[in-house]
């Protein structure tokens, strides 16, 4: 069993890291970030060439950071791959004995820097789903049986400050029904957001984890509330790393963080948190002092 998925089980408040594969075959720093995390945080969540850029594979860094002692959750997008070459990277997870899966449907090639690349979208997150639950029970998704099983502890992604959020509630229950179990959120900063959210769901058959994305400038918060659907950063936040000076906007940014942490977990609205510092996987350590985690 995962030590994530028995976290859970345990009531335990779980705590997962992104860890960003680089561009290139170096990753000696993502190695150093993740030897600073294990005994601290319940796994480790690798993108899967995130934002449409091209990086070292998911599932090798995934095989990386439990070869190291860093229990892995795979994330599986449906952009760059049709449903053979993705029900085959299942069963090679499965053979490296990774036990977690988060799956999405992918941010288009737009977005990316291979923007000439034909996007797939075979699947999307609930067909990934749906497929890694047959593949746990022993088939793949044309009923063919498998030689030997997956047992995936599967997650997927939720936005608590969309709106409308009855979308997203929809998208949640359709989630579940194909085999979520647990939810990581978009990045959130409004604490009355979760406190709503928490009661839209909590009847739910699953378990929410809190993104947390520390801030870094006023600029940052201000780009993310006015150009990344979901995303919105209070004013009065802004207005406090402003008032910490150019020099201390990192510093502010973790201890805000790490309140927020603290604050989510005082008022159990969510089951655990999922950090995504964003190319600075180093300071993930400082954001669990700074939540006394």
């Amino acid at each position: 069993m995962s030590k994530l998925r028995e976290a859970f089980e345990k009531g335990e408040f779980a705590i997962t890291a992104e860890m960003a594969p680089p561009k290139g075959t170096d990753l000696s720093h993502l190695a150093e970030c993740a030897k600073l995390v294990i005994g601290r945080v319940h796994a480790a969540n690798v993108t899967d060439n995130q934002s449409a850029v091209m990086r070292t594979s998911s599932l090798a860094t995934c095989k990386m950071l439990k070869d190291l002692g860093l229990e892995p959750v795979i994330q599986m997008t449906g952009r760059d791959r049709n449903r053979i070459a993705i029900e085959s990277e299942m069963l090679s997870a499965g053979f490296f004995g990774i036990d977690n899966l988060l799956a999405l449907t992918g941010d288009h090639v737009c977005v990316g820097d291979h923007k000439q690349a034909k996007p797939v979208f075979d699947l999307d997150a609930v067909s990934i789903l749906s497929t890694a639950t047959m593949m746990n029970n022993g088939t793949d998704s044309t009923g063919l049986e498998l030689k030997g099983k997956t047992d995936f502890f599967l997650g997927a992604c939720v936005t608590p400050e969309y709106d409308p959020i009855e979308v997203q509630l929809v998208k949640m229950e359709k989630k579940i029904k194909a085999g979520a179990r647990f939810f990581q959120t978009q990045a959130v900063y409004d604490i009355e957001h979760m406190r709503k959210f928490r009661e839209l769901t909590k009847d739910m058959d699953c378990k929410v984890m809190a993104g947390i994305v520390p801030l870094k400038s006023p600029g940052m918060a201000r780009f993310m509330t006015a150009n990344v659907p979901g995303i919105f950063v209070p004013d009065d936040q802004i207005e406090r790393l402003k008032a910490a000076g150019k020099g201390n906007y990192v510093a502010e940014g973790i201890k805000m963080a790490g309140e927020f942490i603290r604050q989510l977990k005082e008022e159990n609205l969510c089951d655990g948190v999922h950090i995504m510092a964003i190319g600075a996987e180093e300071n993930v350590p400082l954001i669990l002092d700074a939540a006394g985690l």
